[in-house]
C-alpha cells in the first residue's frame, strides 16, 4: 500500500520545483520493525490535558551518531498543522563532534499498526544535518483523524508506537574531479639548436621547461626508437606534472614539433592533440622523420652538424582530482 498524506497540492508543486518542504510525504507499509528506535505513547489522549505540545525522546545511536525524535501531537505550527501529528528526526548530543560538523543521513519515520502487525513508514529521504539545521522531518506526518480512527489500527487502547531508522551516508574514498578548460590564444613556443648531431648517443633530451603551468621535456632519438629504430628519427614530448605541485590526473595539450630547414623554407613538422595521464606520460611520433632525409646535407636539416628543433604547445584542459578526508 502507498499512502499520500493530505499534503497540499502547493507542497507537491514545491517538491517538483526543487524547493525544500516537509509537507509532502509518501508512506508505505512493511512487516519489519525499524532497525534503530521504537517509542510508545500510552494514554495518548491525555497529551493535550498534560500540556505536552512537544516531546523529545532520549537519544538513540545509529551510524555512530546520537539521534532523537521530536513529536508535536498538535502540530508544530498550531495554525497550519493543528490537524496533524508533526514528527522530526534530530541530532542528539553533539558535544563530542568537531566544529562545523555535518552529517548526511537517509531516514524513515514509522508508525506501528497494532491490528495488522506491520508498520506504516515514510520512504527514506536524504538530508544534511548541520549545527544550524539539526533536525528534519514532517510537519504533517499523519492526520489526527486517520490516527484516531480505531479501524485503521494505529491507536489501540489509547496507545500508539512510533519508530525511526537512520542510515548515515559516509564519505569514504570520496573525491572531487574538476575539468578546467583553458583558452590560450598565444601558444608557448621555443626552439633548441642541437649540436654534434652525428655524435649523439641513443637520445637527446631537453632541459625541463614550463608551458601552460606544467612541466615538460622533449626527447629526440636520432637513430629511432622501438620499431622505428634504424629507419626514422623519433621525437616525444614528456609530461612531468603541474608547476605548482597540484596533482593533475590528466592534461589535454596540442603540440607541434618541427625540425627546421636551415637552408630553405621547407620545414618538417607534425601536429596533434593528446591527453597526458599522470606524471611521466608521453606522446609523440616514433616515425617522425626518415633518417636518410634528415641526414642528407642537400635537404638543409643538418647544417654544421647541428639540428634546429622547434616546439609549440598549448594546454587546452586540465583534470584535477582532489581527495577529501574520510568522515567518521
Amino acid at each position: 500500500m502507498v499512502l499520500i498524506t493530505a499534503a497540499s497540492a502547493a507542497a507537491a508543486r514545491a517538491v517538483a520545483a526543487g524547493r525544500p518542504t516537509d509537507d509532502y510525504i509518501a508512506l508505505e507499509t512493511r512487516d519489519a520493525s525499524p532497525a534503530h528506535f521504537l517509542f510508545k505513547i500510552e494514554s495518548c489522549s491525555l497529551l493535550q490535558n498534560c500540556g505536552i505540545d512537544k516531546y523529545e525522546t532520549n537519544d538513540f545511536v545509529a551510524g555512530e551518531h546520537n539521534w532523537k525524535l521530536i513529536i508535536c501531537p498538535n502540530g508544530e505550527d498550531k495554525e497550519k498543522d493543528s490537524d496533524y501529528i508533526s514528527i522530526y528526526l534530530a541530532m542528539g548530543d553533539t558535544s563530542s563532534m568537531p566544529a562545523n560538523w555535518e552529517v548526511n543521513a537517509v531516514f524513515s519515520i514509522f508508525l506501528y499498526n497494532q491490528i495488522h502487525d506491520n508498520y506504516l513508514y515514510s520512504l527514506g529521504i536524504t538530508r544534511r544535518f548541520l549545527g544550524v539545521k539539526p533536525q528534519w522531518g514532517f510537519s504533517k506526518f499523519i492526520s489526527k483523524k486517520f490516527l484516531t480512527d480505531p479501524s485503521n489500527g494505529y491507536l489501540v487502547d489509547d496507545n500508539c508506537v512510533f519508530g525511526a531508522e537512520v542510515s548515515v551516508v559516509k564519505k569514504e574514498a570520496f573525491a572531487i574531479e574538476c575539468l578546467s578548460l583553458k583558452n590560450f590564444e598565444i601558444p608557448y613556443k621555443r626552439d633548441w639548436m642541437i649540436p654534434n648531431f652525428s655524435k649523439l648517443g641513443e637520445f637527446w633530451k631537453s632541459e625541463k621547461f614550463t608551458a601552460g603551468g606544467h612541466k615538460w621535456i622533449v626527447q629526440l632519438y636520432p637513430k629511432g626508437n622501438g620499431d622505428a629504430s634504424g629507419r626514422h628519427v623519433s621525437v616525444f614530448l614528456w609530461y612531468y606534472g603541474s608547476n605548482n605541485g597540484t596533482p593533475s590526473e590528466r592534461v589535454h595539450a596540442r603540440r607541434t614539433i618541427c625540425i627546421k630547414n636551415q637552408l630553405h623554407d621547407l620545414h618538417h613538422k607534425k601536429t596533434n592533440t593528446a591527453w597526458y595521464v599522470g606524471s611521466s606520460d608521453y606522446w609523440g611520433w616514433s616515425t617522425f622523420m626518415e633518417i636518410a632525409t634528415i641526414n642528407d646535407p642537400k635537404n638543409g636539416f643538418i647544417v654544421n652538424d647541428s639540428c634546429l628543433l622547434e616546439l609549440e604547445i598549448s594546454v587546452k584542459a586540465v583534470v584535477q582530482v582532489s581527495p577529501l578526508p574520510i568522515e567518521k
